[in-house]
């Protein structure tokens, strides 16, 4: 599990097309600090590490699902990425629930400059709406979010602070960029339990 709290950033080094998914390799400050099977959050999709060839260089294999359900097929050598290591068992928790298991994509369409911050704009599948409130937790590139208003039927406005533009790959944002959503797991339970299934 993570919190949505990003460690840091990471640049994209390789991204090899193979048989089932693709191989992504990417420059991790943190790599020292990892082993095999460790799991890290890239961009907020959790990833197995599977080989450590040495200095910053980590490398995982994407399966086909994970390129199709998530942002990280267009990914490019040279792309920055949020990092997130899976949260320790003794750690202090400061973000939400968030599990690693990207829902779906959205899309930037605005951002606008206000003083110190940046209000984004981002829109989702109307499918996955339903998991939001005003006010309420989401995951977004693995960054926890608070929703500050829902402007529109498919539309989620954030305000982002300094501290979350810069450390983060938000600062690479423009209209049209592609994002992970995390909904909340929370939600996606009580739907579960209440809702009849046919």
């Amino acid at each position: 599990m993570f919190t949505g709290l990003v460690e840091c950033t990471g640049r994209v080094l390789e991204l090899q097309p193979v048989e089932s998914g693709a191989r992504c390799a990417i420059d991790i400050p943190f790599a020292a600090e990892l082993a095999l099977g460790d799991s890290v959050a890239v961009n907020g999709c959790c990833l197995t590490v599977d080989r450590l060839p040495g200095g910053n260089r980590v490398e995982f294999d994407l399966l086909t699902q994970t390129m199709r359900v998530t942002s990280l097929g267009h990914l490019k050598p040279g792309s920055l990425c949020n990092l997130e290591r899976a949260m320790g068992g003794g750690g202090r928790f400061g973000g939400h629930f968030v599990m690693g298991h990207v829902d779906t994509v959205g899309e930037v369409i605005s951002i606008t400059p206000v003083g110190q911050d940046h209000m984004v704009r981002i829109r989702i599948p109307k499918d996955y709406m339903r998991y939001t409130i005003d006010k309420g937790s989401i995951a977004i590139d693995g960054v926890s979010l608070t929703i500050a208003s829902i402007p529109e039927e498919d539309v989620l406005e954030f305000w982002i602070t300094p501290h979350t533009w810069q450390r983060t790959i938000m600062h690479t944002y423009a209209p049209g960029s592609i994002t992970d959503i995390e909904v909340d797991m929370i939600a996606k339970y009580i739907e579960r339990l209440h809702v009849p299934r046919s």
